[in-house]
């Protein structure tokens, strides 16, 4: 193998796949880089076995092609310290060396063979899903804070993909609180689903993060999916398990409505939660006619917090405890200024809404589960 590429070219493209190594890999093999470079095209590999990158870099200057696995982080470090500038990869098959050149030096790092880096698994009767880059990074981001980390119920621990031929939802729920972002503009053409793990989620976000309106191509079957954008694919080993029936727990009746400013109850709440039990975080909304006082305390320290805010509220007077980091999460990652809370009793779970749907094609609701009140 040998050839010529600029160095920032090299290096961005390997920081981009390079993220889903793990620290302690199961395969010795998946601390390295997979090069693959035939004609003009290197292709860059980085995977931990469950999930795996790849990624395409245009060579412009290629004197000979071949395939080699390189050590990930001693790559990376070196052409981390490089400035913008051509370097020349070349090996000696004999020392099983790469030799990496630049205008004032070179490094000598070994390489591996490539026998023992693992295939990527092949999908069997694949369902397959278009979303643009950036209405899936936002359905990304929207949910993936709501997924859990149970070791007894695994299918909890990611994002569910929810596919009808009349809107796609995605859902994250730890059983405290559960989020809804669905899709019209995204159909399938029949009944499926998968459940997305986070880890794999949270590099999808990152790489999507630019792509604006570019396609993302998903195929799925019961195991494992493909996501290919731009020069890039992404595959992963889904979360085996059936997805609770989500859409029973949304309550459909809930008449007590307040209207209010996210950002004023986001802000309102977190002051007054500085103050509130370290073991419970909980804070108490008491509502009345165009009004919400916000409170805590913590009696074992003698402190306590409270804020009224003015709101609109259509409903009976009420009482209602949460969990302030899960309210706070939850308002924090709403995207719209006005919220509506809509409220049953006390004792069962909070509806939380856009107040206008702004964009016709996206739905966004969130629940939270109350806490009870000790009076």
């Amino acid at each position: 193998m040998k050839f010529i590429v600029s160095s920032t070219d090299l290096l961005q493209g390997l920081l981009s796949v390079s993220r889903v190594i793990a620290s302690k890999n199961p395969l010795p093999i998946l601390d390295n880089f997979l090069f693959v470079l035939e004609g003009n095209s290197l292709t860059v590999t980085a995977s931990d076995s469950e999930t795996t990158l790849k990624t395409v870099i245009n060579i412009d200057e290629v004197t000979e092609g071949g395939e080699i696995a390189v050590p990930a982080k001693l790559l990376t470090d070196t052409l981390k310290e490089l400035p913008t500038q051509p370097i020349e990869f070349s090996t000696e098959p004999e020392k099983n060396i790469v030799n990496i050149a630049w205008a004032s030096g070179s490094a000598q790092i070994p390489y591996l063979s490539t026998e023992d880096y693992p295939e990527l698994p092949q999908l069997s009767e694949a369902v397959t899903l278009n979303f643009k880059g950036g209405i899936l990074a936002d359905g990304i981001n929207n949910t993936i804070y709501a997924t859990a980390d149970e070791e007894l119920r695994p299918v909890m621990n990611g994002i569910f993909f929810d596919i009808t031929p009349e809107n796609t939802t995605m859902v994250a729920s730890n059983a405290h609180k559960l989020v809804c972002y669905t899709r019209n503009d995204v159909k399938g053409n029949g009944a499926s689903g998968f459940i997305l793990p986070k880890k794999p989620a949270n590099i999808l976000k990152n790489n999507l993060a630019k792509l604006g309106d570019e396609n993302v191509e998903i195929s799925f079957d019961k195991k494992n999916a493909y996501f290919k954008f731009e020069n890039t694919l992404m595959v992963c080993r889904l979360v085996d398990g059936v997805y609770p029936a989500y859409r029973s727990v949304i309550p459909k009746n809930n008449t007590n409505v307040v209207s209010i400013s996210r950002t004023e109850i986001l802000n309102a709440s977190k002051r007054v939660a500085v103050c509130s039990n370290q073991a419970t975080s909980q804070i108490i909304f008491k509502l009345s006619q165009n009004k919400l006082e916000i409170s805590a305390q913590d009696v074992d320290f003698s402190m306590s917090a409270q804020e009224t805010l003015h709101c609109e509220y259509e409903g009976a007077p009420m009482e209602i405890g949460f969990k302030s980091t899960f309210l706070i999460e939850i308002l924090g990652n709403l995207p719209y200024d006005q919220i509506c809370i809509k409220l049953a009793d006390p004792n069962r779970a909070a509806l939380i809404q856009p107040a206008i749907q702004s964009e016709p094609d996206e739905e966004i609701c969130a629940l939270l589960m109350p806490m009870r009140i000790n009076n």
